[in-house]
């Protein structure tokens, strides 16, 4: 029989994706689909240290070029407001909760996984090997609660045993030692030496300074 000169047969082209990993064949269904049971929870991803909100960025405009707003839902870097002695002076600043991790609310797929995972100063998911680790219910609202935190915390950085200066007050230039600290307060217990005996002193934070 004679060929149909009209006949073709077009060949689709297959665009290939590469995954620098695989994540193992359990997390999804025989049928290629995620494991319902996983759905739609927060995640913590690992980056490079001072690159969470450039990270945070990146990944918002990348879910939004590569149309993955029904997987990935959100992105948060944790922050909350703390008092820090600079100068000698109280100041107010942003801190990450979290220094070097990225939380994010989606549901992982074999696309959404390589939307995240190869984002730019991503170095891998939080879990076990490379199957991403969901973050407890119990841990989201310890975090909720950290950023929800209206006023400040109190940080400085000394330590229990640490020895410092008293700066002002009716103790100005004694010495001490840390004997306690009070972050949620803002205040420290100094042990002073009065008429020869440790007399334990409590100061705000911009009283004292380390030796």
């Amino acid at each position: 029989m004679a060929k149909d000169s009209k006949t073709k047969t077009i060949k689709k082209k297959e665009v290939p994706i590469v995954i620098d990993e695989k994540l193992p064949s359990g997390f999804f269904t025989s049928t290629g689909k995620q494991d319902p049971s996983a759905g739609r929870r927060w995640y913590v991803i690992h980056t490079y240290s001072g690159y969470e909100h450039a990270v945070k960025k990146a990944l918002e405009q990348r879910i939004e070029t590569m149309g993955m707003q029904n997987h990935i839902f959100n992105v948060l870097v944790p922050t909350e407001k703390v008092m820090v002695m600079k100068k000698g002076k109280l100041v107010e600043e942003e801190k990450r909760i979290f220094p070097g991790y990225v939380l994010v609310d989606m549901i992982v797929t074999d696309e959404s996984w390589y939307v995240v995972r190869n984002t730019p100063n991503v170095t891998g998911f939080v879990g076990s090997g490379t199957v991403p680790v969901p973050v407890s219910g119990d841990e989201f609202k310890i975090i909720k609660r950290q950023i929800g935190q209206q006023e400040p915390v109190f940080k400085i950085d000394v330590n229990l045993g640490d020895a410092v200066v008293i700066r002002t007050g009716p103790f100005a230039r004694y010495e001490g030692v840390i004997n306690s600290v009070d972050d949620e307060k803002g205040k420290v217990k100094v042990l002073v030496s009065i008429f020869g005996r440790e007399t334990p002193v409590e100061l705000d934070f911009d009283q004292i300074q380390k030796k």
